[in-house]
């Protein structure tokens, strides 16, 4: 991914400062050096497929370690530190144009120790990086290019550089040259730039944690959903304008306004969220044949997607979806969940019982399998589209807008990558049932002929944080939609990770696995995600084994990441050199910030467990944010999910009787057909160890049993319970 200007932004103090110590005056061209024959670098060792991808590069890359830091120190060469994953178009694109161009690499081989990271194994490191860029350059994005000192102190960088001069700027090669300069004859002066650098990162003042109380919540709340009021786009949904993301956080904020509203102000809002629900499922950036959900779509109309699918998108947007349902009562949302969910299983499961991490947006071409090209796979011509259908060929290509010259809109295609292609979207409305039924028919020619295709490059590292949001999405799933093979499955994924992403030795998360070999300790946003599935695990199907797990975690997560002093939760943990500064991630973006997720986590575990310390640490953690959220709501949508959790007593679900009984998964079914206020659901009457540890801590459970030898629902408030309902028919009046 990338995000970036197409002419060069103005440069903020800091950046001005280091660009005169970097570049001063151009300097004179350093002679570029062939390179000797050299098939593979040390990438070549590593497990991470992004890694893998740059192995053949003639640059020299190492990975982030202890080998290259000393290298850099020795020979006093800064280190040029690249960052992207897997299935980032634009890490692809830098890399044809300068990482596999010999003389560039010759360049870099000289003057630098290149470094290669995964962001997707050291979140940590981009983090640290990134923040540098972005309040250097005021942008950030994939791929990130840092030049470091000896000592890891950033003193120049930006994201996506030209091979050549272009919007103003200087190519890759003679950014290299002037840095290299610098370095040779003011090495002290770039030094000593990088040093205030990290200092004025570790200078930040911390955000004091101010108490705050309801009405200041429910001010911030509304503020964010005005500002997406601003933002939103009436004629084609979402929000802003483009490059448009979907953005799960806005949707689960808006969802939890309308659980609680009635009248103007929520038909508004379920407008907006309707609009973008369907914009998006209409759209080139939902997979029309496969399901699945492209990462952004590059024009506002969501048609022109960058196609590559990530996991945390799918995960996120399939719970959207599903409360898309629940809001409206439109059908089509609950297809698009389940559609979704096939995509996962049919291709980013493991065998194991993980999910994989994502699909490339990039390709090989089908009619050339020697060239590469975005969207290669997903692409049709009219021809093709004629060829496979048949008579329905008609009826297909005005339902999906398909062109003889191809259906790119004009700009959207800067790169002629689409010409005489079309990406499918919804042009037109099926129309009557036999149009469907044929519809139907033609997309599952069309999958089929798809599957004979190469196929995107997939990124096999399975991460333990996008699993825990995989679990939550089956498990939710199964709880609304009423589809046990859902929960089974989600189950088996957690299973997976308990055996596969728990080091032995010490018990913690990891953050990764790739085949064999294991990543990184996890970080703090592994062990949020994971909880908060764990917990939707367990409320979907009252095994409280998984609960009994979720609380263990989250016990395991504060000494590691909680910051005592200041609240909230720090990236990463405490004790490794290479990370300078420990930051905190204060913005809910294509993924929710671990403080965001660990304040939900803290309160439903506070409810179900009636941990007090927990509520009280819940209220810190929300504190230490507040800064942000009171003044700038719209960065921290996540977290005001967290704050309209507090701004009632949270109900009690209490499904008494055996979880798989028909009886109870149509009490379920009925209790999971609206949209929510804050809740917590209890199961009483399972068996096993883990039932008995949930009711040493709430013993009240035990008291609550079928009625007359039928399956009951109680609702309570703290001590107070109303009467259990037996029947389905009832359980809208005892929610309403």
């Amino acid at each position: 991914m990338l995000r970036r200007a197409q002419s060069p932004p103005r440069l903020c103090p800091v950046q001005q400062a280091t660009a005169r110590v970097v570049f001063g005056t151009p300097a004179a061209c350093l002679a570029a050096m062939k390179l000797p024959p050299s098939p593979r670098n040390r990438l070549a060792e590593t497990a991470s497929p992004y890694l893998k991808q740059h192995a053949g590069n003639p640059v020299d890359w190492l990975p982030w370690g202890e080998e290259a830091f000393a290298r850099a120190r020795a020979e006093s060469k800064p280190v040029f530190l690249s960052i992207g994953y897997s299935t980032c178009h634009w890490c692809h694109v830098m890399a044809h144009e300068s990482f596999e161009h010999p003389a560039t690499a010759a360049l870099l081989n000289e003057h630098f120790v290149p470094v290669k990271v995964d962001r997707e194994e050291r979140p940590d490191v981009d983090r640290l990086y990134m923040a540098y860029v972005q309040a250097s350059t005021g942008q950030g994005g994939w791929p990130l290019s840092v030049w470091l000192t000896p000592q890891l102190e950033p003193f120049f960088g930006g994201t996506y550089f030209p091979p050549a001069d272009r919007w103003g700027r200087p190519g890759f090669p003679e950014v290299l040259r002037r840095i290299a300069q610098a370095w040779a004859t003011r090495a002290q002066e770039v030094r000593g730039e990088g040093a205030r650098i990290v200092e004025a990162l570790r200078s930040m003042p911390p955000a004091a944690a101010e108490p705050s109380d309801a009405q200041e919540g429910a001010r911030a709340i509304a503020s964010c959903l005005e500002f997406l009021g601003t933002e939103f786009d009436p004629t084609s949904g979402g929000f802003g304008t483009a490059p448009k993301f979907p953005r799960p956080v806005n949707l689960n904020l808006l969802f939890r306004a309308l659980a609680r509203c009635s009248g103007a102000q929520a038909a508004a809002w379920r407008g907006m969220a309707q609009a973008t629900m369907v914009g998006m499922a209409e759209g080139g950036v939902y997979d029309q044949v496969g399901g699945g959900f492209h990462r952004y779509s590059v024009d506002a109309q969501w048609r022109v997607p960058h196609f590559e699918k990530m996991l945390y998108d799918q995960a996120q947007l399939v719970v959207n979806y599903l409360e898309g349902w629940q809001a409206t009562g439109d059908e089509r949302h609950a297809r698009v969940a389940r559609e979704t969910l096939g995509y996962l299983e049919r291709d980013l499961a493991s065998p194991e019982g993980g999910y994989f991490a994502a699909e490339d947006a990039d390709s090989a071409r089908p009619d050339n399998p020697v060239e590469h090209g975005e969207g290669a796979f997903y692409v049709w011509t009219q021809a093709e589209v004629e060829r496979l259908c048949g008579g329905d060929a008609r009826l297909i290509c005005s339902h999906f807008g398909i062109e003889l010259e191809g259906n790119a809109p004009p700009g959207a295609d800067p790169q002629g990558e689409l010409e005489g292609l079309n990406i499918l979207h919804v042009a037109q409305p099926a129309g009557d049932r036999d149009s469907s039924l044929r519809l139907e028919r033609a997309k599952a020619t069309l999958f089929a002929a798809r599957e004979r295709r190469p196929r995107p490059g997939r990124d096999s590292k399975i991460v333990t944080a996008w699993n825990g949001l995989a679990i939550s999405a089956f498990a939710r799933a199964a709880q609304m939609l009423d589809e046990p093979h859902w929960l089974e499955g989600a189950r088996r994924t957690a299973g997976f990770l308990r055996a596969q992403l728990v080091d032995a030795a010490g018990g913690r998360l990891l953050r990764s696995r790739c085949g064999s070999v294991a990543g990184a300790p996890g970080f703090a946003e592994d062990y949020a995600c994971l909880i908060s599935g764990l917990i939707d695990l367990y409320e979907a199907g009252g095994d409280a084994e998984w609960l009994r797990w979720a609380a263990e975690l989250q016990e395991q997560m504060d000494p590691l990441f909680r910051d005592a002093a200041d609240g909230g939760y720090f990236g990463s943990a405490a004790g490794d050199p290479t990370i300078l500064v420990r930051l905190k991630e204060r913005y809910d973006g294509a993924e929710p910030a671990a403080g965001s997720v660990a304040a939900l986590n803290l309160l439903r575990l506070a409810a179900l467990l009636g941990r007090e310390d927990w509520r009280l640490q819940e209220e810190e953690t929300i504190s230490s944010m507040r800064a942000q959220w009171s003044a700038v709501p719209q960065v921290l949508p996540q977290l005001l999910v967290a704050v309209d959790f507090t701004l009632e007593p949270a109900q009690q679900w209490v499904f008494a009787g055996p979880p798989g009984d028909p009886a109870l998964r149509a009490l379920a079914r009925e209790a999971h057909r609206r949209l929510a206020r804050p809740r917590v659901i209890l199961w009483a009457g399972g068996g096993g160890a883990g039932q008995e540890w949930l009711e040493r801590l709430r013993p009240e459970l035990a008291a609550m049993r079928p009625v007359g030898g039928q399956p009951a629902l109680y609702l309570c408030r703290g001590a107070m319970c109303l009467p259990p309902v037996t029947e389905a028919a009832q359980v809208a009046g005892l929610l309403g």
